[in-house]
């Protein structure tokens, strides 16, 4: 063989070597691992009968949280907050099933070779029976990726992974309630919304727990723009962690700035109120707002802020029918009566096509205003009136025509929408091409 081929077949050789030995490396490291089922316990108590948490660090706060008689948390300390309930949640279910990934030493006589005998963290979780449990953390393994820790009281030291560790070393801004208004969503009965520009806007659930505009005047709402608001409105946060001379910047803004809208929400609990203002010119604007339910003025985003610029029309019903995506139960549309038994759409005693009825009911269903406005009127054109949710829902309209232009009016609304020409043609086309069923014909 020449040399260079056998330098060659060295090389593979080699190369083949070095692979099946890292494999087999990997998978003793893999087998060497510790399984879940076999990692040891260090504390196990069930989340329910946690009744206080103390995270104590070295050269910082300590903070406390307690569960109140509502099942709800709080802090107490470093003084008394509203906590945040799904950051607490993360911290209770760390402690009532804490693993760790190895036990380092049964008998330890030297703390501080761990950094145990002045603990980074100290943990005191007290039950509902009294007693209470202290877990300490001391230093990182200088392996990297643990860190250690015991139990008072136990000889034991653990080495535990360091994302536990995360997930219970926790301060009281990391754990306080940040939430601008803190409203039950689902309790909510009423918002009323201010806008510096333009008329107040009160919202509010009517029979069918839908929102509807009662003010300036009772109105259709558009539901989706109404639970927008709403979701803009529950995540308004504050920064909690802004330094002192953050907040004087943020105060001064406020103070100085152009009032954009006051929203106020009612829930069970009562009313809250949360102003924004803005400050500054173009790409330059900033936004504060300040809070009923806070102590405080903090800078928030231009999404809140453009949120609550809004008009009432910006909140109006666009579309003319209400039975969105069931689909009705009867129709009645010019001379026409169309009603649905079991999965087939009747007339009288003829059975009608599914397709050319369902024509005529996705037609109805996008008919949507393109102009809100106060009178319009003209020649009668057509007369609808659809049932749906089991004939609890009956909505009539009537569409006149004045010139080119179309206006449908809903029965018991002073409100005139200002239709499209086009969708009214395309529906009274499809109404007018409603065909009898034909069954398929026998081969």
């Amino acid at each position: 063989m020449k040399p260079r081929g056998l330098l060659a077949a060295v090389i593979v050789l080699a190369a083949l070597g070095g692979a099946l030995y890292w494999s087999n490396r990997k998978q003793k490291a893999e087998a060497a691992k510790p399984s879940t089922d076999t990692m040891p316990k260090i504390l196990s108590i069930p989340e329910d009968q946690i009744k206080e948490v103390t995270l104590k660090k070295t050269g910082g706060d300590t903070t406390v949280l307690q569960k109140g008689a509502d099942g709800k948390w709080q802090l107490t300390a470093p003084k008394p907050q509203r906590a945040d309930q799904d950051a607490t949640k993360t911290v209770l279910s760390s402690l009532a099933n804490l693993s760790a990934d190895k036990v380092v030493e049964d008998k330890a006589s030297d703390l501080s070779a761990y950094g145990l005998n002045a603990p980074t963290l100290e943990v005191t979780v007290l039950k509902n029976d009294g007693k209470s449990q202290d877990f300490l953390v001391g230093d990182d393994a200088p392996t990297g990726g643990d860190s250690y820790a015991k139990l008072a009281g136990d000889p034991h030291v653990y080495a535990i992974a360091n994302y536990v560790k995360t997930s219970i070393d926790k301060t009281s801004n990391d754990l306080r309630d940040k939430r601008l208004l803190t409203f039950d969503q689902d309790k909510l009965t009423r918002v009323d919304l201010q806008p510096a520009k333009g008329e107040a806007i009160e919202f509010g659930k009517n029979n069918q727990n839908d929102w509807q505009i009662l003010k300036p005047k009772p109105m259709r709402a558009d539901g989706s723009q109404v639970e927008e608001l709403i979701r803009k409105l529950k995540d308004a946060k504050m920064d909690a962690t802004i330094s002192d001379e953050d907040a004087k910047k943020a105060a001064a803004g406020f103070a100085s700035g152009t009032k954009v809208a006051v929203a106020t929400v009612a829930d069970a609990s009562g009313n809250q109120q949360l102003e924004v203002r803005v400050a500054g010119k173009d790409a330059d604007k900033t936004y504060y707002a300040k809070s009923s339910a806070v102590d405080g003025i903090y800078k928030v985003t231009a999404d809140l802020g453009t949120g609550l610029d809004k008009k009432v029309d910006d909140f109006r019903n666009k579309k003319i029918f209400d039975f969105g995506w069931t689909d009705p139960n009867k129709i009645e549309i010019g001379k026409a009566t169309f009603e649905k038994s079991g999965d087939k759409w009747m007339s009288g005693a003829k059975q009608m096509d599914p397709p050319s009825v369902q024509s005529v009911v996705d037609k109805l269903r996008d008919l949507t205003a393109t102009k809100f406005l106060d009178t319009g009127g003209g020649a009668p054109v057509l007369d609808i009136t659809v049932s749906s949710n089991g004939g609890k829902r009956v909505e009539k309209v009537s569409i006149t025509k004045q010139g080119d232009t179309y206006f449908a009016k809903r029965e018991n609304e002073s409100s005139i929408y200002q239709l499209d020409g086009k969708a009214v043609e395309d529906l009274q086309k499809a109404a007018n091409e409603v065909k009898e069923f034909q069954p398929p014909k026998k081969k």
